[in-house]
C-alpha cells in the first residue's frame, strides 16, 4: 500500500451564485485536470435566511450529473420534466442531466434558520452527454452509516467501502462519495483506489493529511515577535485537500476531532468546454446547445441512449 500524498491544499472562496446565494466554492469553472471527472465542488451553509433564500431559481444543465446533499434544513426542487420534491437534512439527490434539463433549487433553513448543503458536478463522458435526464432521490434513512471500534464513522452515499454499498447506481464516472466521521486524536487510514482522482472537503473540526513523511496542514501567515511568517496549521472548516498518487489516505483528527467528505472517481480524460452549467466536449456544441436555449428546442422527450 502506498499513501497518496497532499499535492494541494486550499480554503473554499466566498461566491455568490444563483439569484443571490453567499456560499464557499472549493473548486470549480477553472482547469479540471487535478479533479476530473469533478468539474466543481460548492459549500452552501447559512444561518442567516437573507444568504440563501433567494435560492437558485430555474437555469439549465446539459452534460453533467449534480449531486445535492444536505446537512441541515430543506431544499425544494422542480424541473421542466414535471419533477417535484423536497430534500430535507441527510437526504441526497443524484441528478443526471444528460441531454438537458431544466431545473430549480430554493433552499429553506431549518426552524433556526439554519441552511448547509452541498453541490458536486460530475462530468458526463462524450457518448452519455445526451442521454434521457433522470434522477436519483435519497433519503437519510436509506444511506448505510457505518461505526468501527475506534468511534470512526462513515456514511456511505456512493460506492462501496467496509462491506457496504451506497444506495446511488449507474454514475458513469463509478464515484464513491463517502462523509467521515474521526474522534479526537485519533489517527486512520481509507483506501482510495490507485487509478481514481480523489480530495477531501473538511467542513467540521481540524486535523492533518500525511504524506509518507508528514503531516500536512494549511499555511497561514502569523506574526511571530513582530514578523511575518509563514506557520504550517492543522487544516480545518472549508478546507479543499488533493492528493496525488497512492492507494490510501491518512487523517490525524484534532482535538476537536475531524468530519470531511472524501471523494473519488475515475478520470474521464476528455476535453471540456464550459457554459456555466452546459459543460460538453467542443465550442461548437456549446453553440448548439445555447441556441436550442434560444429557440425552444433545448428540452425534449426523446433521444438517443
Amino acid at each position: 500500500m502506498s499513501i497518496r500524498p497532499v499535492s494541494r491544499i486550499a480554503s473554499a472562496k466566498p461566491t455568490i451564485e444563483g439569484a443571490g446565494v453567499r456560499l464557499h466554492r472549493a473548486f470549480g469553472f477553472g482547469e479540471t485536470d487535478e479533479t476530473d471527472p469533478f468539474l466543481l465542488f460548492d459549500d452552501f451553509r447559512s444561518d442567516d435566511p437573507a444568504d440563501y433564500k433567494a435560492g437558485f431559481p430555474w437555469h439549465p444543465h446539459r452534460g453533467i450529473e449534480t449531486i445535492t446533499y444536505v446537512l441541515a434544513g430543506e431544499v425544494e426542487h422542480g424541473d421542466s420534466l414535471g419533477n417535484r420534491g423536497s430534500m430535507a437534512a441527510g437526504d441526497v439527490q443524484w441528478m443526471t442531466a444528460g441531454r438537458g434539463i431544466l431545473h430549480q433549487e430554493m433552499p429553506k433553513g431549518d426552524a433556526r434558520g439554519r441552511m448547509h448543503g452541498f453541490q458536486l458536478w460530475a462530468n458526463l463522458p462524450s457518448h452519455l452527454k445526451m442521454t434521457s435526464p433522470r434522477y436519483q432521490d435519497i433519503h437519510s434513512g436509506d444511506i448505510p452509516t457505518i461505526v468501527d471500534d475506534d468511534g470512526v464513522a462513515v456514511r456511505v452515499v456512493c460506492g462501496d467501502f467496509w462491506g457496504q454499498r451506497g444506495p446511488v447506481e449507474g454514475v458513469a464516472a463509478d464515484p464513491r462519495y463517502l462523509d467521515i466521521s474521526v474522534p479526537a486524536g485519533q489517527r486512520r487510514v481509507v483506501p482510495v483506489e490507485a487509478a481514481r482522482h480523489a480530495f477531501a472537503y473538511v467542513f467540521e473540526g481540524s486535523g492533518t493529511f500525511r504524506d509518507a513523511s508528514q503531516p500536512h496542514g494549511v499555511l497561514t501567515e502569523r506574526s511571530v515577535d513582530g514578523e511575518e511568517v509563514l506557520v504550517r496549521e492543522q487544516t480545518g472548516n472549508r478546507s479543499l485537500v488533493l492528493f496525488g498518487g497512492g492507494d490510501e489516505v491518512v487523517v490525524q483528527a484534532g482535538e476537536s476531532g475531524i468530519r470531511f467528505l472524501l471523494v473519488s472517481g475515475r478520470p474521464i480524460k476528455e476535453p471540456v468546454a464550459w457554459y456555466g452549467p452546459i459543460v460538453m466536449n467542443t465550442r461548437e456544441e456549446l453553440q448548439d446547445a445555447v441556441s436550442q436555449l434560444r429557440d425552444g428546442t433545448f428540452i425534449t422527450t426523446s433521444g438517443e441512449e
